[in-house]
Order: structure tokens, then C-alpha cells, then sequence
């Protein structure tokens, strides 16, 4: 017997960012993670403006980007602490974003980066999705970025140590890369690169993951920016007052460079020099010596 198209039941389709959990409700595991993930965002923002004029790009921080359905969802999502998505929009029909749903947007990020509390351990997880007594085990978060996501760029930033580690997706598979002559990572898609920063940041003096362009230079965060222009602003008044101060010490020499000259013309007059000859020796005018005569 066939059955009418009308009468086949349809799968559930699959939820979206809006119907999915927000968090897993555990708690960021470090007071560094916040501020650290701000100043990422912060300092990133002119390179992605000029990568995407029209705007059209995303970055998570400590969101979920939900790669399987599973129940409950969040078995089937990951939180990376910083991540960028290139070319999707900021928002989804006029709504902030919850999460990020790839089975949605089928678009990967180009960079995750973890801050771990600990020795890295559950960043560098390996373990396959398997299934142990008829039970789908939760796989390593490594292993999803590099197998199921595939992540181009992969940072681990070990918060106690101060040790950095980025990997590269390479033929199917993550390559830790090496640091160039400057200590720091290019992640060559975004023309940036990636290292660590001793410095203050709010009200902590520590060591920060920071971006910097091709050439070396520190990407600065807005208060940085700000600062800048202000001594650019400082240093070009500091400039047009000392040019200022020298035109006026021009103009008193030249001032008393023609008084000098002026006060000279009576002695040489005296000496039996003529007009003429007193106005070619002191680069005055026949009527200027007349006057001053």
C-alpha cells in the first residue's frame, strides 16, 4: 500500500540558537577569563572591520557552539572561552545570538582559544565520540574541534604557567606550530598574530594574550588607542609652540638686527660716508637712512 505524502511524519527539525540552553551552568573557573577575553575582543575589532567592511562576522566568548543533538543539548556543545566566525551575522533575525548552532550556519570558526585554569588536561582531550555500555560518552573537546568542527586555528593559553600552544589544522588533523623571531603565532587568515603580553590591563598586571599585526605591532585596545591620540595630540601643541617660540626669537633678532643697523647710520654719517654709502653698507634704503639721519 503507498502512503500519501501528506500522511508521512516528519522528523522534529532541528532546534535553533534560541531554543537551546544558553550555559551548562557551570561557573568560569578564573577571574582572568573575562577581562582576558575583553581584551581579545577589544583589540581585534579595526582588523575585523576591515576584513569584513560589511560587518558580517561573530565572536563568541564563553558561548556554546552546539555540534551534535543530543539530550540534554549541552552533552552536545563546547564553550570555547574566545572564538571568531567569519562571514555569518551578528545577529539572527533581529535577536542577539544565544549560542552558536553549526548544524544552522554550517560555517566553522576560524579560531577557538581556551584560558585553562589547570595544567590543560581537558583542553588537549583527545578522547573519540564513543559508546561505552549502549552510553554515547562525551568526546574530548580537542578531538570535536579538530574531528567534528574542524577549527583551522586552536590556542591554548595555560593561565598559571604562562604557556601558550596553537595548533593548525593540517590534512585532517591539528599541528602544533612553532613561534617566529618575535615569540608569537600568525594566524595568517586574519593577517594577525597571536602571543603574550606582560602588562596592565583594569586593575591586574599580568600576563595577557594578545594580538599583534604582521609587521609586530601591538594591537591596542581602546584605552590604549585613546591614550596614543592623546600624546599625538600633546606632542603636535608641544611642536607648534616650540615653532612658535622660534619665530618669535626671529623676528626680535631681525628687530634688533635693523635697530643695530639704524643706530649705526649717525657714525657713519659722521665719518664723511654719503647717503648712498651708508644705505649700501647697512642694506638699508636711501629714505631709511634719510629718516634716520
Amino acid at each position: 500500500m503507498t502512503q500519501s505524502i501528506d500522511k508521512i511524519v516528519r522528523p522534529p527539525a532541528f532546534p535553533d540558537h534560541t531554543q537551546l540552553p544558553e550555559s551548562d551552568g557551570n561557573f568560569v573557573k578564573n577571574f582572568q577569563e573575562h577581562p582576558q577575553s575583553i581584551i581579545l575582543t577589544d583589540a581585534i575589532g579595526p582588523i575585523l572591520q576591515k576584513l569584513h567592511p560589511d560587518g558580517q562576522y561573530a565572536i563568541g566568548q564563553d558561548s556554546g557552539i552546539y555540534w551534535r543533538e543530543t539530550e540534554p543539548p549541552e552533552k552536545g556543545a563546547e564553550a570555547p572561552d574566545w572564538f571568531y566566525v567569519p562571514n555569518v551575522p551578528p545577529q539572527l533575525n533581529g535577536q542577539y545570538r544565544r549560542s552558536y548552532v553549526l548544524w544552522r550556519e554550517h560555517i566553522a570558526p576560524l579560531i577557538a582559544l581556551e584560558f585553562a585554569s589547570g595544567n590543560g588536561e581537558e583542553e588537549r582531550d583527545k578522547t573519540p565520540l564513543s559508546v561505552v555500555d549502549g552510553t554515547m560518552q562525551k568526546p574530548g573537546k580537542f578531538w570535536v574541534y579538530e574531528q567534528i568542527i574542524r577549527i583551522p586555528y586552536y590556542g591554548i593559553y595555560e593561565i598559571m604557567t604562562g604557556k601558550l600552544e596553537v595548533y593548525s589544522l593540517n590534512a585532517g588533523f591539528y599541528q602544533q606550530l612553532g613561534p617566529n623571531e618575535r615569540g608569537h603565532y600568525p594566524i595568517v587568515p586574519m593577517g594577525v598574530e597571536l602571543g603574550l603580553w606582560q602588562g596592565s590591563y583594569q586593575n591586574q598586571t599580568l600576563l595577557w594574550l594578545r594580538w599583534w599585526d604582521d609587521e609586530g605591532n601591538l594591537l591596542l585596545i581602546g584605552d590604549e588607542r585613546a591614550k596614543l591620540e592623546e600624546l599625538k595630540v600633546q606632542r603636535e601643541q608641544e611642536r607648534a609652540e616650540r615653532e612658535s617660540q622660534r619665530a618669535e626669537a626671529e623676528r626680535q633678532r631681525a628687530e634688533n638686527s635693523e635697530q643695530a643697523r639704524k643706530n649705526a647710520i649717525p657714525q657713519l654719517l659722521a665719518m664723511g660716508l654719503s647717503i648712498e654709502q651708508v644705505a649700501q653698507a647697512l642694506s638699508l634704503t636711501i629714505a631709511e637712512v634719510q629718516e634716520s639721519s
